[in-house]
């Protein structure tokens, strides 16, 4: 079993900017002692192409995003970040391999699930379980039924986007309803929550948002566990508790060894005004991901 981060790679930003560098390194460092935690390796560029549209991705390698793109994508273009972004990526489709050979596949950075076939939005340059998806499809020989279970605060809008008319993959996103981002896309299953939704009303949605997925008999999950809905996270606007987020984990692991079925996990969103709620809650996700499927 082992885990890939981006944690060696810089990215120079603004002073005060509110991307939380930070995390990558801190949830790395915190799980040293339990497996192997490698550098993520570049993504393929046939698989980015496999996925996303080739016009964006020339821009991207040629010129880069203009600043009105940059704004969107809410962070300054450069070659670091799109450096980063290619291992982000390689480190969920390294896990998604792990998974199908071991149970597990664990990526420490990824689900940039706001990234669009053909542009970039809320911190996602390339979406990371499309990519990751479309290559088992087209180069691994896998022909199943996959779940995406999208507990970061905001929308897989994104995902939902990318699968929209593809019945072999079920997105399931639940998130803050009038949170980011404003024009929600369509997902499987969507399920809005309202601002300041705390443990019980969270984990009960929760509960019958997987008893209805479980229906899709998936072959594989992939999923994005985000930990912007703690309190205090500064763009999350739920309630979650630390302890609320742990049973979040434990019923999504319940349920994923409950089918059978390979789990790949990437990090999503967090961004706590304490920074060591945020680097703990990640990093006891992943603990929690080996305890009970390992």
């Amino acid at each position: 079993m082992r885990a890939y981060t981006t944690a060696h790679l810089s990215l120079p930003l603004p002073e005060g900017h509110p991307f939380p560098l930070y995390k990558y390194g801190g949830v790395a460092e915190a799980l040293k002692g339990l497996l192997p935690v490698l550098p993520a390796p570049e993504v393929p560029r046939e698989a980015l192409f496999l996925a996303h549209e080739a016009s964006y991705l020339e821009k991207l390698f040629g010129e880069g995003l203009t600043r009105e793109e940059s704004l969107r994508l809410g962070l300054p273009f450069s070659q670091a970040l799109l450096r980063r972004a290619l291992h982000a990526a390689g480190g969920t489709l390294a896990a998604a391999l792990d998974a199908l050979k071991t149970g597990l596949g664990l990526n420490l950075a990824g689900g940039t699930h706001h990234a669009f076939p053909g542009r970039a939005e809320g911190y996602s340059l390339f979406n990371d379980v499309a990519v990751a998806i479309f290559w088992l499809r087209a180069k691994e020989g896998f022909s199943g039924r996959v779940l995406v279970v999208d507990l970061d605060a905001h929308q897989g809008n994104g995902t939902a986007f990318f699968f929209r008319e593809d019945p072999s993959v079920f997105t399931l996103s639940l998130h803050g309803e009038r949170n980011y981002p404003l024009r929600k896309e369509k997902s499987d299953l969507d399920v809005g929550l309202p601002d300041g939704t705390g443990d019980e009303a969270y984990l009960w949605a929760l509960e019958e948002a997987l008893e209805k997925a479980r229906a899709f008999r998936p072959d594989l999950v992939f999923y994005n566990a985000g930990v912007d809905v703690l309190r205090g996270d500064r763009f999350g606007r739920l309630a979650l508790s630390p302890e609320g987020v742990r049973r979040r984990d434990e019923r999504v692991f319940r349920f994923v060894k409950a089918l059978g079925v390979p789990l790949v996990v990437v990090m999503g969103g967090g961004y706590n005004r304490d920074p060591r709620l945020t680097v703990a809650a990640h990093a006891e996700t992943y603990r929690l991901a080996l305890s009970s499927l390992a």
